[in-house]
């Protein structure tokens, strides 16, 4: 009984002392697993720290990018506004420049037609200024270019005085003054060509019928012929002599109407002081014109025109021709004003305001 208790004891112990051996291996286990835990966490925690000082520094270097972007992209901004200012300013500056441009060529051909009295550096002016706002394109300045479009067809529709050509016409004129004829000279009258022949049938019907009458009788009774053509010989040199002395006494006689009788009285010495008197009055309507006095060239030419009505001969061609030369100038020798662009100055006003 005691021995089984004994043993029973013993068995217990060793199963206590079994338990206990397992239960130390199991906790020298649980630890060896606790400190491979430690370990691995602790190795974790060591690369989550280095991991976290490197997100640090990165978000850091981010935040500086970040930072340093922004500064860029407001100074980007600031260009970009500077630039686009600058852009503004060049452009309006180009449009300036445009109009003064156009506006100071304007003026300048304005002060050439008043000088020249012509519309041609206005129309050159009209149109360069045309070409270069279509070249331009610019929708603001579309306004001047319809102004310059109107101000060009109304200046196109003015007829103004061509100088050129009256100065040509006047640089004819004087000229024919050499060649015309005066009244106080005296011209040969021609006679029409039917004159001389009929005067001439008229001479030998005279002589004929003096022809006496024993010619007649000495013709009918059989007599020879030589008679009677001598006689007929005679008053053909009869007719003939006769038409020449009628043209010469006719020649010695002149009647003509004069309504200034001192236009006859003109001494041949003064003739050439004449003509000279009338080219200088040519010559200074001439000049007027170049100058653009057209009154002063309008009475210069009509006492021009009265000479040759009172001193030179009304019935040469010559005459006619000059006449009519001088009264194209004189209907043509009038002040006509150039139109003002005014669309176009007011329209470049409005543009560059």
């Amino acid at each position: 009984m005691t021995q089984a208790v004994v043993a029973g004891v013993g068995l217990v112990a060793l199963l206590a002392l079994g338990l206990a051996w397992q239960s130390q291996q199991r906790l020298k286990q649980v630890e060896q697993e606790l400190v491979r835990r430690q370990d691995s966490s602790q190795s974790e925690a060591n690369i989550a720290r280095d991991q976290a000082r490197q997100a640090q520094d990165l978000s850091r270097d981010t935040a500086a990018k970040v930072a340093l972007l922004d500064a860029r992209l407001a100074e980007v901004a600031v260009q970009r506004e500077q630039l686009e200012g600058l852009m503004q300013s060049m452009n309006r500056s180009r449009d300036e420049n445009v109009v003064g441009d156009i506006e100071a060529s304007l003026r300048v051909a304005m002060q050439q037609g008043t000088i020249t009295g012509s519309a041609e550096p206005l129309v050159a002016a009209l149109r360069q200024a045309d070409e270069r706002l279509a070249r331009y394109k610019q929708p603001r300045l579309e306004g001047v270019r319809r102004a310059v479009t109107r101000d060009l067809e109304r200046i196109k529709a003015v007829s103004v005085v061509d100088v050129s050509t009256l100065t040509i016409k006047l640089d004819e004129v004087v000229r024919q003054i050499d060649d015309l004829p005066l009244l106080a000279v005296a011209q040969p009258v021609r006679e029409p060509a039917a004159a001389a022949p009929a005067a001439s049938a008229a001479m030998v019907k005279t002589v004929a019928a003096r022809k006496p009458a024993s010619s007649v009788s000495a013709a009918a009774e059989g007599e020879p012929g030589w008679w009677s053509r001598l006689w007929d010989q005679a008053g053909e040199r009869w007719t003939h002599l006769s038409g020449e002395v009628w043209r010469e006494a006719r020649g010695l006689l002149r009647v003509t109407r004069i309504d200034h009788p001192e236009a006859a009285l003109i001494a041949p010495e003064q003739a050439f002081f004449l003509r000279e008197n009338l080219k200088l009055r040519l010559l200074n309507a001439r000049l007027a014109l170049l100058s653009r006095q057209f009154d002063t060239a309008q009475v210069d030419l009509r006492e021009a025109q009265a000479m040759l009505d009172r001193y030179f001969d009304a019935r040469s061609r010559k005459l006619s021709q000059t006449v009519e030369l001088l009264r194209q100038v004189q209907g043509q020798s009038r002040q006509v004003s150039v139109p003002r662009p005014d669309d176009t100055l007011a329209a470049l006003s409005a543009v560059a305001r």
